[in-house]
């Protein structure tokens, strides 16, 4: 672990270089920690996949200030930071899932072998990204690691769930996007007016639930209220 200037006003927490749920576990235990102490001088902290910014107002407090303030709570147990258990359901392949063919071919699989593999992880929410409520979740099974496209979508439709490498996520607005997309969770995701506005909350555990078409249309309807597409 070490600590270096952000920037002149933050500091970085490195918590090393891996994608890991016990070590993002850890991340989010610290952010949390640091948030409970309401030190005058912070304006946020941001949490990574192995690392938290800590961005504070330089008028107030110097680098070395903050550094001794926050390495007291470094050692706070992952434990202290625990998420709620959430199912999101997936209709995969077919229009909803494009690439998922493309998925068990690189991988020498199935398409079965795909869905029961990625639906059969219990995945923890990392960090929250790229776009609002946009997801980056644990690492897929290596047995179904793929490259993103070549070149990515001009527009993916929210809801998507995607590979990339050994990322997976879901897209919650329509946008572009460079993801292998394997299916599609009819949940609404971001919504401005919910509060939270985000459905996925980092420290979350995730399981993805397979659906079938007139399921995703139900459950599409009631969350969109705009029928299904």
């Amino acid at each position: 672990m070490n600590i270096k200037p952000f920037g002149d006003s933050a500091l970085l927490i490195s918590f090393g270089e891996v994608i890991d749920d016990e070590v993002n576990a850890r991340v989010h235990a610290v952010a949390r920690a640091i948030e409970r102490k309401d030190f005058e001088w912070l304006v946020e902290v941001v949490p990574a996949y192995s690392s938290l910014a800590v961005i504070f107002d330089p008028l107030k407090v110097t680098f070395d200030e903050v550094k001794k303030a926050v390495e007291p709570l470094l050692e706070v147990s992952a434990e202290a930071f625990r998420g709620r258990r959430i199912e999101v359901p997936v209709i995969y392949g077919g229009e909803h899932g494009p690439d998922i063919e493309f998925v068990a071919e690189y991988n020498g699989l199935s398409v079965d072998d795909v869905i029961e593999i990625h639906s059969g992880k219990t995945y923890r929410v990392h960090f929250l990204g790229f776009l609002p409520g946009f997801a980056y979740l644990s690492p897929v099974d290596e047995r179904i690691t793929t490259p993103r496209l070549e070149r990515p979508r001009l527009k993916v439709p929210p809801g998507s769930v995607g590979i990339a490498g050994r990322q997976t996520g879901i897209y919650p607005l329509e946008s572009p996007g460079g993801w292998r997309l394997i299916g599609r969770t009819p949940l609404k995701l971001f919504d401005p007016k919910r509060e939270p506005p985000t459905l996925l909350q980092p420290g979350d555990e995730v399981r993805f639930v397979p659906i079938d078409e007139e399921e995703f249309r139900e459950i599409h309807k009631a969350e969109w209220g705009l029928g299904s597409d």
